[in-house]
Protein backbone atom coordinates (compact mmCIF):
# COMPACT_ATOMS: atom_id res chain seq x y z
CA UNK A 1 0.00 0.00 0.00
CA UNK A 2 1.17 3.49 -0.74
CA UNK A 3 2.02 5.74 2.17
CA UNK A 4 2.76 9.38 1.53
CA UNK A 5 3.07 12.58 3.52
CA UNK A 6 2.16 15.80 1.76
CA UNK A 7 3.00 19.35 2.80
CA UNK A 8 0.61 22.08 1.72
CA UNK A 9 2.32 25.04 0.04
CA UNK A 10 -0.70 27.24 -0.60
CA UNK A 11 -0.53 30.85 0.57
CA UNK A 12 -3.43 32.92 1.82
CA UNK A 13 -3.67 34.73 -1.53
CA UNK A 14 -4.10 31.41 -3.36
CA UNK A 15 -6.89 30.17 -1.14
CA UNK A 16 -10.54 30.42 -2.16
CA UNK A 17 -13.59 29.41 -0.17
CA UNK A 18 -13.42 26.32 2.03
CA UNK A 19 -15.69 24.45 -0.40
CA UNK A 20 -13.50 25.37 -3.40
CA UNK A 21 -10.36 24.32 -1.52
CA UNK A 22 -11.86 20.97 -0.56
CA UNK A 23 -12.93 20.24 -4.16
CA UNK A 24 -9.55 21.33 -5.54
CA UNK A 25 -7.65 19.29 -2.93
CA UNK A 26 -9.68 16.15 -3.71
CA UNK A 27 -9.27 16.59 -7.46
CA UNK A 28 -5.51 17.09 -7.01
CA UNK A 29 -5.19 14.05 -4.75
CA UNK A 30 -7.09 11.78 -7.14
CA UNK A 31 -4.73 12.71 -9.97
CA UNK A 32 -1.71 11.83 -7.82
CA UNK A 33 -2.85 8.32 -6.86
CA UNK A 34 -5.02 7.13 -9.76
CA UNK A 35 -2.48 4.43 -10.61
CA UNK A 36 -2.40 3.02 -7.07
CA UNK A 37 -5.12 0.47 -6.32
CA UNK A 38 -5.03 1.04 -2.57
CA UNK A 39 -3.22 3.03 0.05
CA UNK A 40 -3.33 6.03 2.31
CA UNK A 41 -1.61 9.38 2.79
CA UNK A 42 -1.50 12.21 5.28
CA UNK A 43 -2.59 15.71 4.29
CA UNK A 44 -1.75 18.77 6.36
CA UNK A 45 -4.58 20.54 8.13
CA UNK A 46 -4.43 23.43 10.59
CA UNK A 47 -3.65 21.97 14.05
CA UNK A 48 -4.88 18.53 12.97
CA UNK A 49 -4.14 15.91 10.31
CA UNK A 50 -6.28 14.66 7.45
CA UNK A 51 -6.17 11.04 6.36
CA UNK A 52 -6.95 10.14 2.76
CA UNK A 53 -7.40 6.43 2.13
CA UNK A 54 -8.44 4.62 -1.00
CA UNK A 55 -9.00 1.17 -2.40
CA UNK A 56 -10.76 -0.74 -5.14
CA UNK A 57 -13.87 -0.87 -2.94
CA UNK A 58 -15.16 0.51 0.34
CA UNK A 59 -13.72 -2.40 2.35
CA UNK A 60 -10.18 -1.70 1.15
CA UNK A 61 -10.58 2.04 1.72
CA UNK A 62 -11.83 1.44 5.29
CA UNK A 63 -8.99 -0.99 6.03
CA UNK A 64 -6.47 1.56 4.75
CA UNK A 65 -8.13 4.28 6.84
CA UNK A 66 -7.56 2.29 10.05
CA UNK A 67 -4.01 1.46 8.94
CA UNK A 68 -3.40 5.18 8.35
CA UNK A 69 -4.62 5.93 11.87
CA UNK A 70 -2.42 3.31 13.53
CA UNK A 71 0.58 4.08 11.31
CA UNK A 72 0.33 7.73 12.38
CA UNK A 73 0.71 6.61 16.00
CA UNK A 74 3.60 4.18 15.34
CA UNK A 75 5.45 2.58 12.43
CA UNK A 76 3.31 -0.41 11.37
CA UNK A 77 6.40 -2.09 9.90
CA UNK A 78 7.59 -2.67 13.49
CA UNK A 79 4.30 -4.21 14.65
CA UNK A 80 4.26 -8.01 14.85
CA UNK A 81 1.22 -10.28 14.90
CA UNK A 82 0.40 -11.53 18.39
CA UNK A 83 -2.42 -13.99 17.71
CA UNK A 84 -3.25 -14.39 21.39
CA UNK A 85 -3.62 -10.63 22.01
CA UNK A 86 -5.41 -10.16 18.68
CA UNK A 87 -7.99 -12.83 19.51
CA UNK A 88 -8.61 -11.30 22.94
CA UNK A 89 -9.09 -7.64 22.02
CA UNK A 90 -9.50 -7.23 18.26
CA UNK A 91 -12.18 -9.69 17.15
CA UNK A 92 -15.67 -8.77 15.99
CA UNK A 93 -15.18 -5.02 16.40
CA UNK A 94 -18.58 -3.67 15.37
CA UNK A 95 -19.55 -0.11 14.49
CA UNK A 96 -22.93 1.30 13.54
CA UNK A 97 -24.12 4.61 12.16
CA UNK A 98 -27.19 6.19 10.59
CA UNK A 99 -25.42 7.16 7.33
CA UNK A 100 -21.97 6.66 5.74
CA UNK A 101 -20.26 9.51 7.58
CA UNK A 102 -21.52 8.44 10.99
CA UNK A 103 -20.52 4.85 10.19
CA UNK A 104 -16.97 5.87 9.23
CA UNK A 105 -16.76 8.01 12.38
CA UNK A 106 -18.03 5.15 14.55
CA UNK A 107 -15.71 2.61 12.87
CA UNK A 108 -12.62 4.72 13.47
CA UNK A 109 -13.78 5.58 16.98
CA UNK A 110 -14.20 1.88 17.87
CA UNK A 111 -10.63 1.09 16.77
CA UNK A 112 -9.29 4.19 18.54
CA UNK A 113 -11.09 3.01 21.70
CA UNK A 114 -9.44 -0.43 21.39
CA UNK A 115 -6.07 1.33 21.30
CA UNK A 116 -6.81 3.64 24.24
CA UNK A 117 -8.27 0.78 26.29
CA UNK A 118 -5.65 -1.90 25.60
CA UNK A 119 -2.70 -0.33 23.74
CA UNK A 120 -3.44 -2.67 20.80
CA UNK A 121 -2.21 -1.59 17.34
CA UNK A 122 -3.80 -3.35 14.37
CA UNK A 123 -1.32 -4.04 11.57
CA UNK A 124 -3.80 -6.07 9.53
CA UNK A 125 -7.57 -5.81 9.32
CA UNK A 126 -10.33 -7.89 7.82
CA UNK A 127 -13.78 -6.51 7.16
CA UNK A 128 -16.13 -9.37 8.01
CA UNK A 129 -19.30 -7.60 6.92
CA UNK A 130 -20.66 -4.26 5.79
CA UNK A 131 -24.41 -3.78 5.87
CA UNK A 132 -25.32 -0.87 3.58
CA UNK A 133 -28.91 -0.79 4.88
CA UNK A 134 -28.30 -0.69 8.63
CA UNK A 135 -24.89 1.03 8.23
CA UNK A 136 -23.02 -1.58 10.25
CA UNK A 137 -19.43 -2.83 9.93
CA UNK A 138 -17.85 -5.79 11.70
CA UNK A 139 -14.09 -6.32 11.52
CA UNK A 140 -11.17 -8.24 12.99
CA UNK A 141 -7.65 -6.97 13.57
CA UNK A 142 -4.26 -8.60 13.90
CA UNK A 143 -1.36 -6.90 15.61
CA UNK A 144 0.13 -6.41 19.05
CA UNK A 145 0.17 -4.14 22.07
CA UNK A 146 2.30 -1.03 21.58
CA UNK A 147 5.55 -1.15 23.51
CA UNK A 148 7.53 2.11 23.73
CA UNK A 149 10.75 0.09 24.19
CA UNK A 150 10.41 -1.48 20.72
CA UNK A 151 7.94 0.69 18.77
CA UNK A 152 8.55 4.22 17.58
CA UNK A 153 6.16 6.72 19.12
CA UNK A 154 4.32 8.80 16.57
CA UNK A 155 1.57 11.29 17.32
CA UNK A 156 -1.34 10.33 19.54
CA UNK A 157 -4.77 10.73 18.04
CA UNK A 158 -7.16 12.31 20.53
CA UNK A 159 -10.40 12.07 18.58
CA UNK A 160 -12.04 11.45 15.23
CA UNK A 161 -13.92 14.42 13.73
CA UNK A 162 -16.66 14.99 11.16
CA UNK A 163 -14.85 18.08 9.85
CA UNK A 164 -14.44 17.88 6.04
CA UNK A 165 -15.23 14.15 6.15
CA UNK A 166 -15.95 12.89 2.67
CA UNK A 167 -16.45 9.60 0.87
CA UNK A 168 -16.38 9.17 -2.88
CA UNK A 169 -17.33 5.75 -4.21
CA UNK A 170 -17.40 4.66 -7.86
CA UNK A 171 -17.70 1.22 -9.41
CA UNK A 172 -13.91 0.64 -9.30
CA UNK A 173 -12.61 2.87 -6.52
CA UNK A 174 -13.45 4.32 -3.12
CA UNK A 175 -11.76 7.35 -1.51
CA UNK A 176 -12.29 8.47 2.08
CA UNK A 177 -11.05 11.70 3.74
CA UNK A 178 -11.15 12.13 7.54
CA UNK A 179 -9.63 14.78 9.82
CA UNK A 180 -8.50 13.62 13.25
CA UNK A 181 -7.69 15.70 16.31
CA UNK A 182 -4.07 15.30 17.41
Amino acid sequence: AAIRRRISTRTLEEEGTDEENIENEYAHEEEDNDDEEEGFEYLDHTADIQFHSWGLDISQALINLIKAMFNYMTDLDLILIDTNMSSKVAQSITAQGHDWKSLIYSFMNEWLFVFHDTGFIAKELDILSIDRTSFTITSNGMGEKMNIAKHTQGTEIKAITYSNMNIKETTDRCDIWVIVDI
